[in-house]
């Protein structure tokens, strides 16, 4: 496994994770259980854990995408900077989550006014998580890239064959 492949292993629980901790959350508000938030809390910081992992093999990745041809600097750069700011967020509410947690196991009275915080930062790492992923994919897929046009039709299908060689 190189530095590319293991990047695309542990990049994707970021993402994923921060929205489904998002979702349990939210559940866990409307019904008015710790637990529920508790479970919530654990997939954010496990999310700030693989955030982490995620920045700490990209340098790897972007080695290996830059000799790659239709992969740019613009386009690595960009996906970067996403990157840059969605770890930020993930590893505030993963901070935000360990007090969360520890207000619930306390019984404390701002634990309710954590778990808000948690969900205001956590909608805001879904939003910077989509844009980090479809940057993130514009590397390899150029098809969903702004400027693909339709007539580079054949470009496409050659990249669409050699990615099924892949498999």
């Amino acid at each position: 496994m190189n530095d590319a492949h293991l990047h695309m292993v542990v990049n994707h629980f970021p993402i994923i994770g921060t929205i489904f901790g998002l979702g349990i959350l939210i559940a866990g508000i409307f019904f008015k259980n710790s637990v529920i938030k508790n479970v919530a809390y654990v997939i954010f910081v496990v999310a700030a854990i693989f955030s982490a992992v995620s920045m700490a093999t990209g340098e790897g990745a972007e080695e290996i995408a830059e000799k790659l041809p239709s992969v740019t600097d613009q386009i690595i750069h960009e996906h970067e900077e996403m990157a840059e700011k969605l770890a930020v967020v993930l590893y505030a509410l993963g901070l935000v989550s360990l007090i969360g947690l520890y207000l619930n196991f306390k019984n404390h009275a701002k634990a309710n006014l954590i778990s808000y915080l948690a969900v205001l930062i956590a909608i805001v790492g879904v939003f910077l998580g989509k844009q980090t992923g479809t940057t993130g994919g514009e590397i390899r897929h150029t098809e969903i890239r702004e400027n693909a046009s339709n007539g580079n039709t054949s470009e496409a299908n050659h990249e669409e064959e050699s990615h099924n060689d892949d498999h």
